[in-house]
């Protein structure tokens, strides 16, 4: 009789701690399971410029580049840390930026076009 009811308190714990949980207003989840909303942001690069070309975002945000210009261009930067390939028109670059840092890039085929991140 003492197993059967021991069984019994292991089977009913989780579901007395779900409910004092519950009525005490304390989530259920943990931060970990929440996922925050994707950050994202974009550049447009047309009339040899990229727009915009200072761009200040949260760490974790993923910055595309599409190429709205006749003519192809790419997205490089200046200390190696992303490089597109030669883009054409309405073709797209995506980098995710994991650390807080200052990013200046620039276009390897017209190196006066210019840009810059700031990641926080």
């Amino acid at each position: 009789m003492t197993i059967k009811r021991t069984w019994m308190i292991c089977l009913a714990a989780p579901v007395l701690i779900a409910l004092v949980l519950s009525l005490t207003g304390t989530p259920l989840m943990t931060a970990d399971a929440q996922q925050a909303p994707a950050k994202t942001a974009e550049v447009k690069i047309d009339n040899f410029s990229f727009g915009p070309g200072d761009l200040k975002v949260p760490v974790g945000t993923t910055i595309t580049w599409t190429n709205r210009d006749d003519i192809p261009h790419t997205v490089v930067s200046t200390d190696g840390v992303f490089k597109s390939k030669v883009m054409d028109t309405d073709e797209k670059f995506s980098y995710t930026f994991t650390k807080a840092g200052t990013y200046p890039y620039f276009c390897s085929i017209h190196p006066k076009m210019t840009g810059q991140v700031v990641v926080q």
